[in-house]
């Protein structure tokens, strides 16, 4: 599930307690306040299993024992997603410590019998993970025969860091164009081929400040339902964002940012809502300070620079979203100075228009993103021939 924090934790909600004894009142209180994830039991599932399932995620190694043992119940769940034949694909997962001594997990999906028309790489959104829902959306890109590669970032899923905590957003960034560089320049099957970063949610805000730092670098961006700018009515008054800061300096892993259901929110289809248990490493606390204050301070940044933004883009979002404001990246869409850009608006949609929306709109809008694909490796293709 890929979230974000623009009107699912919103700072509005320090109204409620901002002036009841001032922050100092906030951070006493909380202090005594123990946050723990919703425990969820599954039918089935053994003791032992559940015991796992059960352990503080807040450190990899437990993330990865969980996945480990949950894999193929996550594979086995009745979505669309993980329904289609996929035999033949060449899948890979890795692991790689970066430049900064964090290791991180990766994966790729290749087609099988042949070379891949163009590669997709993908930036997960907040508290989410490139395994689960996402195996499904690459092993749909991958029969299509796109080259599909993945990581998690520093905290999240199975990469190494303390879970969803985001001490720099611009490190984050960093670690993320170390992994996609590297597999880039590694392999010499995909060196030549046009190539394609895919985020989701936060992913979009980590996509958009990829390319920002690497103009040249990608041949577009397919971004939906993306972070770019805090909706202007959700946007914090001056004091309330100084209190946040203020308290997040000292306590910048606490996980004491208020905030609604997430699955909730992000998922119109009921029976896809109950699934979102099923990805057991996501994070499901409040979300710590200092990630809280990272994620407004990048979305401002964009929003600075959306003129900046360059490349072809496929901007998708659902018109019903109260996670990120369709709002926003109808104004995005305006102000980017990208010649070749397209956005598509999906009536009564949610956030997560690929993973909790009915079959035939998940179909619609991965039809969407597969045309989008299609014409512009199309277009790759004729224009490094003509040269």
């Amino acid at each position: 599930m890929a979230l974000t924090i623009s009107k699912l934790f919103t700072f509005n909600h320090f109204q409620e307690f901002s002036f009841k004894g001032s922050a100092v009142y906030l951070l006493l209180r909380r202090r005594e306040v123990k946050t723990l994830a919703m425990t969820t039991r599954f039918p089935g599932i053994d003791n032992e299993l559940q015991k796992i399932l059960d352990a503080n995620m807040d450190h990899v190694s437990a993330r990865r024992q969980a996945r480990h043992a949950f894999k193929d119940i996550q594979l086995g769940i009745d979505h669309i997603l993980f329904k289609a034949p996929c035999d033949g694909l060449k899948i890979k997962e890795s692991y790689e410590v970066n430049s900064r001594g964090v290791e991180i997990f990766y994966k790729s999906w290749l087609p099988g019998a042949a070379r891949p028309r163009a590669t997709v790489f993908y930036c997960h959104g907040y508290g989410d993970t490139c395994t689960f829902f996402f195996e499904g959306i690459a092993r749909k890109l991958a029969c299509a025969g796109y080259g599909v590669f993945a990581m998690d970032y520093p905290g999240f899923g199975l990469s190494e860091g303390l879970h969803c905590y985001i001490p720099s957003f611009d490190s984050l960034v960093d670690d993320v164009i170390e992994i996609y560089s590297k597999i880039k320049a590694e392999n010499p099957e995909i060196h030549s081929l046009p190539s394609f970063l895919f985020g989701q949610s936060m992913g979009g805000a980590v996509a958009l400040k990829m390319h920002l730092k690497q103009p040249k670098a990608w041949d577009g961006a397919i971004l939906v339902a993306p972070m770019c700018k805090i909706a202007d009515d959700m946007v914090p008054p001056m004091l309330l964002k100084q209190i946040l800061i203020g308290i997040a300096n000292i306590l910048p892993k606490q996980k004491l940012v208020p905030q609604k259901n997430l699955a909730e929110a992000a998922f119109r289809d009921l029976k896809k809502r109950e699934m979102t248990a099923y990805n057991v490493i996501a994070y499901k606390d409040k979300p710590r300070l200092w990630t809280a204050v990272e994620m407004l301070r990048t979305t401002q940044e964009i929003e600075q620079r959306l003129k900046d933004v360059c490349l072809p883009l496929l901007i998708l979002h659902g018109e019903a979203d109260i996670v990120t404001d369709p709002s926003v990246s109808k104004e995005f869409y305006e102000k980017a100075s990208s010649s070749d850009k397209k956005l598509k608006l999906y009536k009564d949609a949610y956030h997560s228009l690929l993973e909790g929306e009915p079959d035939e709109m998940i179909i619609q809008v991965f039809s969407d993103i597969i045309l989008w694909l299609d014409d512009h490796t199309l277009k790759h293709s004729s224009s490094s021939t003509s040269k």
